[in-house]
């Protein structure tokens, strides 16, 4: 055996580099990839704790002990803070300033702890003035035109109003979760939360609010709000259940006095969609690509299987039993195994380091270790099945004189014979029909509930494409060079001359190993070509909705109250980086009894600061849609619910009611029906109407804007958003598209794709490399008894290097047509399939054409240096080359 495995490293230690090469590519991708998502679901779950700001609001019930409460939440596991917050309900705030008099409506008071800012630091951000003392929200600032310095009223009810002095201004980043009903359900939560907000210290609340208890009980609630330390599970899922869990012990341990508003494990419920849809693309992308790595190393054990199995011959000739050479080709393969599995493991070590980062890429160690481990045993799979497999069954079901044969008898495998590749096919398309459907959910994660539910069955779709198309072609290519020696004969005559009809013969022949290049370089193609599209439409979207969350680069949102008109555009336009302004009306709208948010835009010019697709309409494209707004000012584009609610038809009068500016009542005002709006920048994701703004200020008699979108060409949008802050001070709301697309990117395949792209679209360049050049070369070099006889027989230089070249184009063009073809069908699938993966679905698919050319330019440049170097070594003496084989 050591003799053996010295002879092996000493004549054969290329072909047992590539073979090992092939199987490191494998586990490197298994390795990378897997760690990767445990990686994903660790940093999800530290993203999701990291975007509450309180994580428990436990609200003490009526006539229970606030103080009580609060015991049992710090007594409770995994506490770190609990803090009691009061809520007060006003009738309103009322503010006499410069001779003029502002009133709100009903608000709320809120009395805080010492120390609350610092314990909970998301939950209040100062604007200006003191960080102390009586604080107004920013829009209740604006609503009653109210400074630091300013003295305001607070209605009570029952009880006269109090006066207080404003101390300053602040804006509450997590004023949904702050003002939530506590325990109520998600369709019973308030729509938004109150203008009108005012924070006091606990000790003036309870001498100013306190009173108020006596007269009206349910005017005064308490909540005790925490913080939690507790280690938590790394998966998103996981981490989800024990922190329900924890929530429901405090329940219990309370005995009905407290209710906790669980505002961590909220945060975890959308996570932990987000983790099976890592996991989803774990097996997209992942998954074909470590496939399609171990039939690289099966093309590349089997273009040696006619060697191995004269070798094997020779040594049952020589008196070895079929244990001993069984034993051989074992070592073979572990050798083989060990090397590659070595390889791949340092390999996707150094990925962690510098495509996803040392920090992520270590989270959960235990895990990436449990990886590399299931990685490096598929490595000796992979070898076994492809090196010791082989042997084994030659060994069963063959002859010493059937084993010496120089040319294997090509005959149609049974999968062609029974047409599996046609059946794949057709399985793929109506499993693929079925999983796209508009009813269909590749994942569900009904709210509340601990499991998700992952539909693999829609995995059988794009699989069974790639496997049935790779079979169709495997067909076809096989079809063409067993029939087509004529058409073979007319192709090659340019490059082997007289040697042509030899050379389709000798095809048409040994069709075996140029059929699998070909295939192998179509799956290549494929996969490569799939993956970079699907990526790069990822990245649209992704920029697509955190465009839609803005509404452009820069939009500067103006307080409820505050009457600005179109004109003020031209001040903002003078900002440094501003290249374009649109102006936007945001108004309320009644249809029937159902209250609308209602846009107006200027038609003509709406699409030139914000990004509009086609997929956002329905019933036109944006263009012509816009168009008809402009030409027809009375036109309005609905959102399908209510056109569903309510059976419109395009064309169909339809009476809305807005306000009037003039009279402060609502007015009806007539639309006609033009068109389905989906989606729309800085819109709700339900209904809404988009109308024409001139149309709508002449009905309402008010242009008053509600937002401006600012166009700064992609570039300083943070620079921009920070000068605009300082030139209108706290009178609006400026966000920028750097804030938003933190925000939106719930999940880490939006933040860590891109080091998951690059790992896979260079190992994807690396198998078409490998698949087009390394599998024809050993092929090729499997050959040189041929190419010595034919230099013995009287052919010449020219026309051997003609019979190489004339493989390896049939190798590249073959590989080329068939992958693309592949590649077209599948990136339309798998776009299809992952729709839940794109918010919102894309009009079309981006295609990464630099990539695609480095990619052709690879599987182009590997196969003509294989080519190149077969011909080379075709040229060598006939004598020296068959004295050597």
């Amino acid at each position: 055996m050591v003799l053996w495995l010295l002879g092996l490293i000493r004549r054969r230690a290329w072909r047992l580099l590539a073979t090992s090469a092939g199987i490191g590519l494998s586990v490197a991708l298994i390795a990378a990839i897997g760690a990767f998502l445990t990686s994903s679901k660790a940093t999800m779950t530290a993203r999701a704790i990291a975007t509450v700001a309180v994580d428990w609001q436990i609200e003490v019930q009526q006539g229970s002990d606030p103080g009580a409460v609060l015991a049992t939440a710090r007594q409770t596991p995994g506490v770190a803070t609990a803090m009691p917050v009061q809520f007060g309900r006003t009738t309103g705030f009322e503010a006499a300033i410069a001779g003029s008099t502002q009133s709100t409506g009903p608000g709320v008071v809120l009395g805080m702890p010492n120390g609350y800012r610092s314990a909970f630091p998301g939950e209040v951000r100062q604007l200006t003035g003191r960080s102390d003392g009586v604080l107004l929200a920013q829009q209740t600032a604006a609503n009653l035109h109210a400074a630091p310095g300013d003295t305001i009223r607070i209605g009570r009810p029952g009880l006269p109003p109090v006066p207080v002095r404003v101390d300053g201004v602040i804006d509450l980043p997590q004023a949904d979760s702050l003002f939530q009903k506590v325990g109520a359900p998600p369709q019973s939560q308030p729509s938004a939360p109150p203008d009108n907000v005012v924070l006091m210290p606990a000790e003036r609340f309870d001498r100013l609010m306190g009173p108020i208890a006596a007269v009206d009980p349910a005017a005064i609630t308490t909540q005790i709000h925490v913080q939690r330390n507790g280690e938590l599970p790394h998966a998103p899922a996981a981490a989800y259940t024990a922190v329900v869990g924890a929530a429901h012990n405090l329940e219990a341990a309370s005995a009905g006095a407290a209710v906790v508003g669980d505002n961590l494990a909220a945060a975890l419920d959308a996570a932990r969609s987000d983790a099976a849809y890592a996991q989803i693309l774990f097996l997209f992308l992942g998954l074909p690509g470590a496939v399609l790595a171990a039939l690289l190393t099966a093309a590349v054990a089997g273009s040696g299987a006619l060697r191995r199995r004269r070798e094997q011959a020779l040594l049952r000739v020589r008196g070895f039993g079929t244990r001993r050479v069984v034993g051989l080709a074992a070592l073979e393969a572990a050798v083989i195994g060990v090397l590659g599995g070595v390889l791949g493991v340092l390999v996707a070590a150094f990925v962690g380091q510098s495509a996803f980062g040392s920090t992520s890429f270590v989270a959960g160690t235990r895990s990436t270790l449990l990886w590399f481990g299931i990685a490096f045993v598929a490595g000796l799979a992979i070898a076994g099945t492809t090196v010791l497999l082989p042997t084994v069954r030659d060994l069963r079901g063959s002859s010493v004189v059937t084993a010496r044969r120089q040319v294997d008898l090509v005959r149609s495998p049974l999968w062609m014979r029974l047409g599996l590749d046609i059946v794949c096919l057709v399985i793929s398309l109506l499993v693929f029909r079925a999983s796209s459907s508009n009813n269909y959910s590749l994942v569900l994660a009904p709210e509340g509930v601990p499991t998700i539910s992952v539909s693999y069955w829609a995995f059988f779709g794009p699989a069974l494409l790639w496997i049935g198309g790779a079979l169709l072609l495997w067909r076809l290519v096989a079809l063409a060079l067993a029939h087509g020696r004529g058409v073979l004969t007319v192709l090659v005559r340019p490059l082997t001359g007289r040697l042509a009809r030899t050379t389709a013969a000798s095809m048409s022949r040994q069709r075996v190993p140029l059929v699998r290049s070909v295939v192998l370089l179509a799956l290549a193609i494929s996969f490569a070509v799939s993956t970079a599209t699907f990526n790069a439409t990822y990245r649209q979207q992704a920029e697509a909705d955190a465009v839609l969350t803005n509404g452009a680069d820069v939009t500067v949102t103006e307080s409820p109250g505050v009457v600005v008109g179109p004109n003020a555009a031209a001040t903002l336009a003078t900002v440094p980086g501003v290249r374009r302004v649109e102006p936007l009306q945001h108004r309320l709208a009644y249809v029937g009894s159902d209250l609308q948010d209602f846009y107006g835009v200027r038609p003509d010019t709406i699409a030139g600061a914000t990004a509009l697709q086609d997929a956002y309409f329905a019933g036109g494209t944006a263009r012509g849609l816009l168009q008809q707004l402009a030409q027809r000012p009375d036109s309005i584009l609905v959102s399908d619910e209510t056109v569903k609610d309510f059976q419109l038809a395009p064309g169909d009068l339809l009476r809305l009611r807005l306000q009037d500016s003039r009279t402060k009542s609502f007015r009806t005002v007539p639309f006609h029906y033009a068109g389905i709006v989906k989606e729309f920048p800085t819109a709700p994701r339900d209904s809404f109407f988009v109308a024409n703004a001139a149309y709508v200020a002449k009905a309402t008699g008010s242009d008053a804007i509600g937002s401006f979108l600012l166009d700064t060409g992609g570039k300083n949008q943070a620079a921009v958003a920070a000068d605009v802050r300082r030139k209108l001070g706290d009178s609006a709301k400026v966000t920028d598209l750097t804030q938003v697309r933190a925000q939106v990117g719930s999940s880490l395949t939006s933040v860590d794709l891109a080091g998951l792209t690059r790992f896979e679209l260079s190992f994807a360049v690396l198998i078409a490399a490998g698949a087009g050049g390394l599998v024809l070369a050993l092929g090729l070099a499997e050959r040189r008894r041929t190419f010595a006889i034919a230099t013995v027989l009287g052919a010449r230089r020219q026309q051997l290097r003609g019979l190489v070249l004339s493989e390896a184009l049939a190798v590249l063009i073959g590989g080329l047509i068939g992958g693309a073809l592949v590649a077209w069908a599948l990136a339309g699938m798998l776009i299809k399939v992952l729709t839940g993966v794109f918010d919102p679905p894309p009009s079309t698919a981006a295609v990464p054409w630099p990539y695609l050319a480095t990619t052709l330019v690879a599987a182009a440049a590997a196969i003509a240096v294989g080519a190149l170097a077969s011909a080379r070594g075709s040229t060598r003496p006939a004598v020296e080359e068959l004295r050597e084989l």
